[in-house]
């Protein structure tokens, strides 16, 4: 064989080898959230797009996607290694306030930590920016009882139990997350088809520098959105006390967690800010996986499947 032609088939190889997931890992299967077009929507807020820029901040030294203009809601299913799998499953809600979704920073790394153990992880792209006189959670709160009611629906096929089903969300992603804890009695849409009739309430919720749980002007009040009761799922919280958003939200909603019979796991650091995701710094805040895994473990969201 020719020194080129050995070339190119090397190049071919290596191109292959980059673009096939990793060994023992199947491609993610991605699924449109609505059969149509999602409720309310217009297909007015122009392409789907990364709005980062050139000069803004890196996490942890490493740029962040930062997607914006989401109008077709979607979920990507991540499944761990079949050795590894425990059967659990959690809906991932990245953050952005409501405007973008910081994709990979809480969403695809949050994705391959939940496989690392046991878990599958579901990723949803959820609608933004807020739509034009709505509540700013509103489209997406629509997703989320969607997507909590499909990947329920659809267990049996995905291999996960549908009584271990948590959702997990990362500053508005948090206030998200919450809401569909909270607000999961009723449907916010027009129910399409049999997987709106099925529970979408999470099993287990892990808020991770949530936002907007607290009134802005009172903020030892609970944002009135969010009713609280016994029947609230199980928590786990994050926060730092020199977090821009504000540590009052994971404070006073842990409190009323408490008044509710509902006992938060909750985590507060010093210093560390907001909008790290998983990625390890010196801050002490950035070992919140180990605590996260831990309570899930304790509270048998981990237990292998039968």
């Amino acid at each position: 064989m020719s020194h080129l032609k050995q070339a190119l088939t090397w190049a071919i190889l290596l191109s292959l080898m980059l673009t096939l997931p990793a060994l023992g890992q199947s491609t993610p299967e991605v699924i449109k959230l609505w059969p149509g077009i999602a409720p309310g929507e217009k297909g007015d807020i122009g392409p789907e797009k990364d709005l980062t820029k050139d000069s803004e901040n890196f996490i942890a030294g490493k740029r962040l996607i930062r997607l914006g203009n989401v109008s077709e809601p979607t979920l990507t299913i991540y499944k761990p290694d079949a050795a590894k799998s425990n059967g659990a499953a959690v809906v991932v809600c990245p953050g952005g306030g409501y405007h973008i979704l910081a994709l990979d920073l809480e969403g695809t790394e949050v994705c391959e930590w939940l496989n690392s153990i046991g878990v599958t992880a579901v990723l949803l792209k959820y609608r933004v920016p807020v739509r034009k006189d709505q509540e700013r959670w509103l489209a997406p709160l629509q997703d989320a009882q969607r997507a909590m009611g499909v990947i329920r629906h659809d267990a049996a096929r995905l291999g996960i139990d549908p009584k271990r089903i948590g959702i997990m969300g990362f500053s508005a992603g948090g206030h998200l997350s919450a809401a569909a804890s909270t607000m999961y009695g009723k449907r916010v849409y027009e129910a399409l088809d049999d997987a709106d009739k099925t529970n979408c309430r999470p099993d287990f919720t892990l808020l991770i520098y949530p936002g907007y749980l607290v009134k802005k002007d009172q903020p030892t009040e609970v944002s009135p959105e969010l009713k609280l009761d016994a029947n609230v799922p199980p928590m786990f919280i994050v926060q730092t006390q020199d977090d821009g958003v504000g540590v009052e939200n994971s404070l006073y909603f842990a409190m009323a967690l408490r008044a509710a019979k509902v006992p938060p796991e909750l985590h507060i650091y010093p210093k560390g800010g907001h909008g790290y995701g998983l990625r390890r710094t010196e801050q002490a805040v950035t070992l919140w996986p180990q605590r996260a895994e831990e309570w899930m473990r304790e509270q048998g969201w981990l237990a292998k499947k039968p």
